[in-house]
């Protein structure tokens, strides 16, 4: 069986490896690479690029993945103070690649970010500090860990065909979220209302996730994603 060719971008942040202390690294959590792979897809790392999208033609899918916060000057709000130093290359490069698969028509997984990414390029918005919006720290105790609540999706939706319709228990590390999700259609939600899924309806495969499913066991959301781009 043919393995589709699935771009997962990266981040561009220090690292430091053997000999090398601090240096500019495009860099990405194995566990995205490994989920894609047991899934049965075989994985192209898409460093940030403010130019060539040409890229997109040579794949058979997208993954947006986790990471810094999307600048809120690209949803026309001033940064809030809590938000990251603003990832400018990666924030271009990302919604550049995401408009490209889009218009080829391919299948698209965001996770975390990468939702934000999605919803942002699609003409929406975010919450700046969730904090503020839900008065708890139900999303994300401490940053670098997870924090274990149940979301329930929309009858009908993609993410109720993969995962089912009942509640089902995610794993958020966030303290964004979005307000606005564009053009998408919100069919997932947290016990607080926090927005967990959102999809095109109309695309054979485009669903962004808050939660971080690459650090589960469970390969389903990943399988039915491979599956799609092998159509």
């Amino acid at each position: 069986m043919t393995r589709p060719v699935i771009g997962i971008t990266t981040y561009n942040e220090p690292a430091s490896w053997g000999a090398w202390v601090t240096v500019p690294a495009a860099e990405l959590q194995w566990a995205y690479v490994d989920k894609v792979q047991r899934a049965g897809g075989r994985v192209v790392l898409l460093p940030p690029d403010d130019v060539d999208t040409d890229i997109v033609a040579r794949l058979d899918g997208l993954v947006l993945t986790g990471g810094a916060d999307v600048d809120a000057r690209l949803y026309g709000e001033v940064p809030h103070a809590t938000a990251d130093v603003p990832r400018e290359l990666r924030d271009a490069s990302e919604i550049a690649l995401y408009r490209a698969a889009m218009a080829r028509e391919l299948p698209v997984l965001g996770i975390c970010r990468g939702l934000q990414i999605m919803c942002v390029a699609e003409g929406g918005a975010l919450h700046q500090h969730l904090f503020d919006v839900v008065g708890d720290w139900s999303h994300r105790e401490v940053p670098g860990t997870f924090v274990q609540h149940a979301a329930r999706f929309a009858d009908g939706s993609r993410i109720a065909e993969v995962l089912g319709a009942g509640l089902t228990e995610v794993n958020s590390s966030h303290h964004q979220a979005v307000r606005d999700a564009g053009r998408l259609t919100v069919t997932g939600w947290a016990h607080d209302g926090t927005v967990e899924v959102c999809e095109d309806p109309a695309r054979r495969f485009v669903v962004g996730v808050q939660w971080h499913p690459e650090m589960l066991d469970d390969l389903r959301l990943f399988s039915a994603f491979v599956d799609a781009c092998r159509a």
